[in-house]
């Protein structure tokens, strides 16, 4: 059982000191975050995907590259990528150089996203948003397991004898989840890849998700990669911690009644419709543990601790307390409930172990001399007579 943290990556005002962040200071910020759940221990920090103010993670992998470089354990993730407004090809590539900068410590959640208007920004439909995101996720996958590619679609021009670089390390693609909130459809398609289903459960009142996940769980098992109590599912929450609930409150509330989405709720009506967490450890314990109640056994879960304006001290001490006096209690207590035969979450080095077993991985090294994609010329060739001297062909 994996536990992290996810942002959002929202600029707002902090409503009790007045001050709004600069992109800069919350770039910052955000790396101390991840920092900080490197330090104590968590297994996964996850960053979304946005082009729209009032957010600044526009480049995931930008941003994760670097956190990769100051952090030595956590597994880097993303909470979303953009599968519908991004070229498939780009995501192979720039997620593929990332799982070689982080030495394997990547996976990523795909999905459409909330944002309307991020579409025409990128060339593209809302109304073929689905079509979409079958499409290209059918794209993407087969560009890190075939090392050359033909592929017609209609979302984008076709390829002939397409490699995408650099190939996936050790050739074990970094493994995928599914984000959806509503969407059979992306529950189908991660039950036939065999991939990850994650429920983003928050915002949406209790039992929101739980047919979703079950019709997930159904069809994983339909696709025959295992029983469905062996589905890869994920989980996401929205936690505020402090020594005790009392405290929680207080310092919480401000944040809460100040923010536009949740208007016209209080926050003890709106905890208990949802599965917000507001109090002490032994609270987020006690709500987490009755996660795994609703959905079964599931191998991730996440917290959002920076989101309303926070200040980034106080993140920092969510991290603290997360890493400290939460994590380790619900490890023993799912441990302890977990049933025989449920999997782990896929980490880069079980994916190569179950490929390979205990034979050395596969390391692709393309033709340096096949010139271009299509016609194999070399663009040296037309502009050097002596190429053929100076470079000879091989193989």
């Amino acid at each position: 059982m994996e536990f992290g943290i996810f942002s959002v990556s929202d600029v707002t005002r902090d409503p009790v000191t007045g001050h709004t962040p600069s992109e800069a200071e919350r770039i910052d910020a955000i790396v101390r975050i991840a920092q900080r759940a490197d330090e104590v221990g968590l297994d996964v920090f996850a960053i979304g995907e946005h082009h729209n103010p009032p957010f600044f993670s526009s480049a995931p992998t930008t941003l994760l590259g670097h956190i990769a470089a100051v952090t030595e354990r956590i597994v880097l993730s993303t909470s979303v990528t953009l599968i519908t407004t991004n070229d498939p090809v780009r995501i192979a590539e720039e997620y593929a150089m990332l799982q070689h900068l982080a030495k394997g410590r990547v996976d990523l959640m795909v999905g459409r996203g909330n944002t309307v208007q991020v579409y025409p920004w990128f060339g593209q439909d809302i109304r073929k948003g689905l079509h979409l995101a079958l499409e290209n996720y059918n794209l993407l996958h087969r560009l890190w397991r075939e090392d050359v590619v033909d592929w017609e679609g209609e979302s984008r021009s076709g390829l002939q004898g397409f490699t995408s670089t650099p190939r996936p390390l050790d050739d074990v693609p970094p493994f995928v989840w599914h984000g959806s909130i509503r969407t059979p459809e992306i529950a189908e398609q991660a039950a036939y890849y065999g991939n990850g289903f994650f429920a983003n459960n928050v915002l949406a009142p209790y039992g929101h998700f739980d047919r979703l996940v079950s019709f997930y769980r159904d069809r994983f098992a339909h696709h025959g990669h295992g029983t469905r109590e062996q589905a890869i599912v994920g989980l996401g929450g929205h936690a505020f911690i402090a020594a005790n609930s009392q405290d929680a409150d207080r310092r919480f509330r401000p944040y809460f009644d100040a923010f536009p989405m949740f208007s016209g709720t209080s926050l003890e009506d709106y905890m208990e419709a949802t599965p917000l967490s507001v109090g002490s450890p032994q609270l987020v314990v006690a709500k987490t543990m009755d996660f795994r109640e609703r959905f079964g056994d599931y191998q991730r879960q996440l917290w959002n601790i920076d989101l309303l304006g926070l200040p980034v001290e106080t993140a920092l001490e969510q991290v603290e307390l997360l890493g400290t006096e939460v994590v380790p209690v619900l490890r023993r207590e799912m441990a302890a409930v977990r049933r025989p035969g449920v999997p782990a979450t896929p980490t880069h080095a079980s994916l190569v172990k179950a490929k390979y077993g205990d034979a050395e991985p596969r390391r692709p090294r393309p033709n340096p001399n096949r010139g271009d994609n299509v016609t194999g010329t070399s663009p040296y060739e037309d502009s050097d007579p002596a190429f053929p001297a100076r470079y000879p062909r091989i193989g």
